[in-house]
């Protein structure tokens, strides 16, 4: 009786581990309608099989769920998929023990893999030197300008004209000032906007060695006379009151959505949270350029982030890993997800399939970001790639507010970005050179 009891529970076990779902854990660092949409990510890919369980978490902002996964690796507990801000990439290459890049998953796991079916402007910033793509686009994203339609109709500017130059930008302010806004202009993730974006919008340098791409003893240059005349006059706008500096990173994204600010220069991917929270009708359009440079407009830069796979994980794993790439890059998720965040359609199928949908007829505007991205890129637009990036932006977020508070003139700012940054990437070339 107990042999055949004993057979029975064998048998039971057996086939439960035989169905045991292979779970992949998933870090990242996407709060409200963003967290909600990768959670969803997650719960479609889990319901369209039944072998792997993708199981996101919130790590904290990027620098912190960065750091955090840092130390798991080094603990052995490292999740599976980190999802990495554009500008930790150079961190992630130099970390080559702690990543496996995702062209080898795909390949080992042999699910079918086409770097080209990629956004150019997004497969080349994260693909390697040997052509390698390392880490996988997730929620790529660029510079966008918004702007509050009723509040223009209410200073008397055409609501379907948006300003598309930084003169004109200027002008619309004057009006909205006028009209009783004490919010004309405001920033978000200026150093990105104002200065990465910026610079490759005009097809200026950013940094020498193709702006970091070229080499690690790659320098900034973002103490141009343009770079100079840029911020000078965002200064000057400052003091009169158009342009209202009111924090760093995603913080003034808000005074949007509450009317207190009737223009934004941020992420594309703001989209779902103004759509959804905005109580005014709102416009989208290019980020502004200044037209008597040669070249401008070129194309924006990428943002948001890609997912990087960690070391140190069983070969099933990382075939539930690919399974979950394979499953977020088919054109009908990747549509969906820019329809409702504002991201990138990260394959030139989603781009098309939702143009086919007939969504950017129908939602004027949503189409600036791809449109601004698809462009062919040149040496000085493809992107930023320096080491300790994620420090400089802060040195940069430092510099900059002492521009906009009065104390420091834009040349003196633009210096020491450049002088404080050149050391940290001195650092960075050191630490990295031998590896």
């Amino acid at each position: 009786m107990r042999l055949k009891f004993s057979a029975v529970l064998f048998a039971s076990l057996a086939s439960l581990s035989a169905h045991a779902q292979t779970e992949i854990h998933f870090w990242h660092s996407m709060t409200a309608v963003n967290g909600e949409w990768v959670n969803d990510l997650a719960k479609g890919f889990n319901a369209s099989q039944t072998k792997y369980k993708v199981i996101p978490t919130f790590k904290g902002v990027y620098d912190e769920s960065l750091t955090a996964a840092m130390a798991a690796f080094r603990s052995g507990n490292a999740p599976h998929i980190l999802q990495v801000f554009e500008v930790g990439t150079a961190t992630m290459m130099a970390s080559r023990k702690a990543i496996v890049p995702v062209g080898e998953v795909m390949k080992n796991a042999g699910v079918k893999f086409d770097p080209n079916a990629y956004i150019p402007a997004v497969a080349g910033y994260y693909t390697g030197a040997n052509g390698q793509m390392l880490s996988f686009p997730f929620n790529s994203s660029t510079t966008v300008f918004y702007y509050n339609k009723d509040a223009f109709k209410a200073a008397g500017l055409d609501p379907n004209a948006p300003p598309k130059t930084w003169i004109e930008v200027a002008q619309a302010a004057a009006k909205l000032k006028a009209s009783g806004h004490q919010c004309p202009l405001t920033i978000a993730w200026q150093s990105w906007t104002q200065l990465e974006s910026f610079s490759a919008w005009h097809n200026v340098e950013f940094a020498s060695k193709n702006n970091g791409f070229g080499g690690l003893d790659a320098r900034m240059k973002v103490n141009s006379p343009l770079h100079v005349r840029h911020i000078e006059n965002l200064a000057n706008m400052a003091k009169q009151g158009l342009f209202v500096y009111k924090g760093r990173t995603s913080v003034p994204e808000p005074t949007f959505i509450s009317g207190e600010c009737a223009m934004i220069t941020t992420s594309s991917g703001f989209y779902g949270n103004a759509k959804k929270n905005a109580k005014f009708d709102f416009g989208l359009s290019t980020l502004p350029y200044y037209p008597d440079v040669p070249g401008a407009p070129q194309n924006t830069v990428i943002g948001g982030a890609s997912l990087w796979v960690m070391a140190g994980k069983k070969p099933e794993e990382y075939k539930g890993v690919a399974e979950f790439f394979n499953y977020v890059s088919s054109p009908e998720v990747q549509s969906e997800s820019h329809k409702r965040t504002g991201y990138l359609p990260i394959t030139m199928a989603a781009f098309e399939l939702t143009e086919k949908s007939g969504y950017y007829k129908e939602n004027p505007g949503t189409d600036v970001a791809p449109t601004q991205m698809i462009r062919k890129t040149t040496d000085k637009s493809r992107g930023i790639r320096l080491g300790n990036y994620v420090q400089i932006r802060t040195i940069e977020d430092e510099e900059l507010e002492q521009v906009w508070a009065g104390k420091k003139t834009a040349k003196e700012a633009l210096d020491a970005i450049v002088s404080r940054g050149n050391e940290l990437i001195e650092r960075f070339e050191k630490a990295n050179s031998k590896n």
